[in-house]
């Protein structure tokens, strides 16, 4: 085995090391999301802090880490006699995104249990990471199922495992840690408020300290054994004070003055539910007896607050994380007692380091003045360049205008790609998935996941008697067994070709665009769809964004995107089957939507329309799902895009039924039903 990398000897990223330790105090606390660029020791963090766990005592011979002084009595592996345990080091258990149901849960024996009726149960990584650490990297990645089914047992520290009636129950409390890239796309926020804790990493812009990080992973690469003996000691005295504040935690006492300052940041943030109020009292809790205090204070409500709150303030996916510090001590000042405001304590912080706030734990807020991409409430006039004038009425459509602020964005109603897929679980389209409506049975290819009861029961019936059938069990073998045929959602991959020309270049038109294609990224978050972003303007098309799971990503493109110009709408068709070509080669289970956001007006060049045309064909001919987006105003309407809509094999929508709760859009609706009866 490996030597991991010390923990102490980590440079830097404070908030990142307090939050596991804190952690490690008090697993009560919830986990920590870790959020930040690649390269910013995330994982090599979370592997070093397994070494400063304490051991775990565990009944000899149990799959499920049973603690001897108080053996699960529900324990798949027992009951347990009366034993003297053993101990061993606390583990740190990896769960791969592209992991199965069965890897995470643990596996039953349907044939066993239906022939013998003995439930024989093959233990999942929940059940090996039980009192130890579960780590999932790129946890952003992970499909929401398992998602849902790793915070669930999170929360109620235990694991249950159905299988057609037949069910198990064991133990399962972690340590659970994820990390995350926020460029390869967002969680949900509603799974963001599972994590207790959240920090934000990113490498230091500091010379010194960047030589110093190179300087250590250097001599490690070299001789990781020796390395590691120059940090024993530091590593043993992190260890002592984890134990030691372990010991204390029970005794702190969290007292009424500071309750109420919890409870009231919790209230002036706006927090959705009470997790987070519950959250902030256990960290403040952790954070005291990390100090080696035994009474909670305002400084450690702060510090809980700026881990704990960040993420839960979040309205969408493209609001950026962070707090307001000082709102933050103006609601503690006003909310706690002045005697409890920590100004006379000499502890020098929770990492023995820092400087007031503890060494850490304040989350840093180089996005915390990005503008959301939206129109500022009341804003009806974007800003302009110094020096430019205001946009007249008659401008030239052949002139680059400054990027104009997208309208508010809104429900969207639900496109879909028609026919049956089979690509990566998702919200949009119709699909075979492992999850959803049973709609039929097959023999099963290899392992057995889901069995169709029915089926199965119906495939042994027939054998019963020349089985020699005598009692009341039914005699099944591994021929009669079915597997069920489910049918969900997939997740698509979402092109966005928008029209930045001129002839879209009136403001308050665009604003309603950019509105428009907001509010479809947002439905593509929702629907965990990846998106990209093809524009044309002037004389050629470009890829803002390369197709991608990060949908604000795509809102922070289309914010800058600048208009004026001619309309190569051609170029613009041609730019994005290049782009879904490439992308069939790399995931060709994964079906695209094609939505086109233009008027349908073609300029510049021999045979514009004709060009586009044809363009539009060789997406028809591949059978690419596409949406047009008529863009076009006024009473005097040429039907453009409806025209290319019919070339591409697609529909057209226009903007207002584009709406989820659009009247046009329930007429047209309406009336298509009835021509349909």
């Amino acid at each position: 085995m490996s030597t991991p990398y010390p923990f102490t000897a980590i440079v830097g990223q404070d908030d990142l090391r307090l939050g596991l330790l804190l952690n490690a105090v008090s697993p009560a606390v919830g986990g920590v999301l870790v959020r930040g660029e690649k390269g910013t020791a995330k994982s090599t963090a979370v592997r070093a802090l397994a070494a400063l766990m304490p051991e775990v005592s565990v009944v000899p011979g149990c799959r499920f880490s049973c603690d001897p002084a108080s053996p699960d009595p529900a324990c798949p592996d027992g009951p347990h006699a009366e034993a003297a345990g053993v101990s061993r080091a606390a583990r740190t258990v990896e769960l791969p995104v592209g992991a199965s149901e069965d890897r995470l849960v643990g596996a039953l024996d349907i044939e066993r249990a239906l022939s013998e009726g003995v439930k024989a149960f093959e233990p999942g990584l929940l059940a090996d990471a039980h009192r130890g650490i579960l780590y999932v990297d790129e946890v952003n990645l992970l499909h929401d199922h398992l998602v849902d089914l790793l915070l669930d047992a999170a929360a109620m520290g235990a694991s249950y495992v159905e299988r057609e009636g037949v069910s198990v129950r064991h133990a399962a409390r972690f340590l659970l840690v994820g990390t995350m890239n926020p460029e390869e796309g967002e969680l949900r926020p509603q799974l963001l408020d599972r994590f207790g804790l959240t920090v934000e990493v990113a490498a230091s812009r500091d010379t010194d300290e960047r030589v110093e990080v190179v300087r250590r992973r250097l001599a490690y690469d070299d001789d990781p054994e020796g390395f590691a003996a120059r940090w024993a000691e530091e590593e043993t005295a992190l260890r002592e004070r984890i134990a030691a504040a372990r010991a204390l935690l029970p005794g702190v006492v969290l007292g009424d003055g500071v309750l109420r300052q919890i409870a009231a940041t919790c209230a002036a943030f706006e927090v959705d539910g009470m997790r987070a109020d519950i959250v902030m009292a256990r960290t403040a809790t952790a954070l005291a007896a990390w100090a080696g205090r035994e009474e909670v204070t305002a400084d450690d409500v702060r510090q809980a607050a700026l881990l704990a709150l960040p993420h839960r303030r979040r309205r969408n996916p493209f609001d950026a994380p962070g707090l307001d510090e000082d709102k933050l001590d103006q609601t503690l000042d006003e909310a706690g007692p002045q005697e409890n405001n920590g100004d006379d304590d000499p502890d020098p912080g929770p990492d023995g380091g820092g400087d007031g706030g503890g060494g850490g734990g304040v989350p840093p807020q180089a996005d915390g003045d990005r503008t959301p991409p939206q129109a500022s409430e009341g804003d009806d006039t974007p800003s302009q360049a110094p020096g430019s004038a205001p946009d007249a009425p008659g401008r030239s459509a052949g002139a680059e205008q400054q990027p104009v602020a997208a309208a508010e964005p809104f429900r969207t109603k639900m496109l879909s790609v028609p026919g049956l897929g089979e690509g990566a679980a998702g919200r949009r389209s119709r699909a075979r998935t492992a999850h959803g409506r049973t709609t039929g049975a097959v023999r099963p290819q290899g392992a057995l996941t889901k069995l169709h009861l029915a089926a199965t029961v119906q495939a042994a019936a027939p054998h019963q008697r020349a089985r020699g059938r005598s009692g009341r069990g039914l005699v099944v073998r591994r021929d009669d067994l079915r597997q069920a045929t489910r049918e969900g959602r997939e997740g698509n991959l979402v092109l966005f070709v928008v029209d930045a020309s001129g002839s879209m270049a009136a403001r308050q038109r665009m604003s309603a665009v950019k509105g428009a294609v907001l509010s479809l990224l947002l439905d593509a978050y929702q629907r965990r769809d990846k998106v990209g972003l093809v524009t044309f303007r002037g004389k050629e098309a470009e890829v803002a964004l390369p197709p991608t799971s990060s949908v604000d990503a795509a809102a922070a493109r289309l914010e800058s995107l600048p208009t004026g110009g001619r309309t190569p709408l051609a170029a613009g068709l041609l730019k994005a089957h290049d782009v879904l070509r490439v992308e069939r080669l790399r995931d060709p289970s994964r079906r695209p939507l094609l939505v086109v956001v233009t008027d349908g007006r073609a300029t510049g060049g021999p045979e514009p329309v004709a060009l586009a045309g044809r363009a539009a064909r060789l997406h028809q001919a591949e059978g690419t799902a596409s949406v047009v987006v008529d863009c076009e105003s006024g009473y005097v309407r040429l039907g453009l895009a409806g025209e290319l809509a019919r070339e591409l094999g697609g529909t057209a929508v226009t903007l207002d039924e584009l709406r989820a709760d659009s009247i046009a859009g329930l007429v047209k609706d309406v009336t298509a039903a009835g021509r349909a009866a």
